[in-house]
């Protein structure tokens, strides 16, 4: 079977995802409305935007014939958990390129995706930020590599276009969606179609993330959308970083509506977003839509 007809074969298999209602007594109390779309429901592996956004790059990797995908990311990194999980389904080969050196414990991420395949290099942080400056399929390290380069976390413009389904998706009427930020590509696909008259927000998961804003411009630059922002407070001490409150949160969450949250992502959000609306940041009457991510995976990292 061809590399083509496999990732044909691949998206069939995808679940079409409900956008599901939220009942808790802040939102009775505030008059909203609050929906979820459960994106972790789209795949038991490659969920939420992981594959959102490596759709249609995955397309264009085997529209140019290439059978080598290389890309970046830390040692739970649901992207590349993704990635090898693909690779190895449409038998391309995989390189992750790892920030940091291997810990003595190995994260279950990286036992998965050697399973699958992957190849993994460890750098120094100096030289995976060096990393990030490379964007295009054919920079720098796609030529050292010999494969196609994907930037950490799929952060292209081929992207946005995946990312851009989901709002497509959405049947409801609503006023502003929701979701955690962590290299911005997400947010950007959402309001590169996103109607004037509505907004989007995104909470930034990693401390110091005000460079967010321009990456997203830079994202959007031929768009002309500006019904999108950052919030910056509830990173909750850096990415992958947590407290208590948060965990509490969660765990309040979870019980209330059976949604199971990570601490990385979607639970950071909902924090957010919560806390803003008991601040009354939001018009009484609003239906708001939250994104849900996936990344389930990586909650395995933590222990309360």
């Amino acid at each position: 079977m061809s590399t083509h007809k496999k990732l044909k074969n691949l998206e069939q298999q995808l679940s079409v995802v409900a956008t599901e209602p939220v009942h808790h007594p802040l939102l009775e109390k505030k008059d909203l409305q609050l929906f979820i779309k459960r994106e972790d429901r789209l795949h038991p592996i490659v969920s939420g935007n992981k594959w959102r956004k490596l759709k249609y790059i995955l397309q264009h990797a085997i529209e140019t014939k290439h059978d080598h995908l290389i890309s970046m990311g830390g040692v739970w990194s649901n992207h590349l958990h993704a990635l090898a999980w693909v690779g190895k389904e449409l038998g391309l080969r995989t390189t992750g390129i790892i920030r940091g050196e291997l810990p003595d414990d190995k994260p279950s991420t990286l036992i998965e995706v050697e399973e699958w395949g992957m190849q993994l290099e460890f750098v120094s942080r100096l030289e995976f930020r060096k990393l990030r400056e490379f964007h295009e399929h054919d920079s720098e390290p796609a030529e050292h590599y010999n494969g196609y380069w994907i930037p950490e976390g799929g952060a292209n413009k081929l992207a946005l276009r995946g990312v851009a389904e989901v709002v497509n998706e959405i049947e409801l009427s609503f006023d502003t969606i929701a979701l955690a930020c962590g290299t911005g590509t997400t947010l950007a696909g959402i309001a590169s179609v996103l109607p004037a008259d509505k907004n989007t927000i995104g909470f930034a998961v990693l401390k110091g993330a005000s460079f967010l804003q321009d990456d997203v411009r830079a994202l959007l630059k031929d768009y002309d959308q500006k019904n999108w922002s950052i919030n910056l407070d509830y990173h909750f001490g850096g990415f992958a970083k947590t407290d208590q409150k948060l965990f509490s949160f969660m765990e309040d969450f979870e019980k209330q509506t059976g949604i199971p949250l990570e601490p990385v992502y979607t639970g950071k959000m909902l924090y957010g977003l919560f806390d803003l609306i008991k601040q009354d940041m939001f018009e009484s009457g609003q239906k708001i839509i939250a994104i849900h991510t996936g990344g389930l995976q990586g909650k395995s990292g933590f222990q309360r």
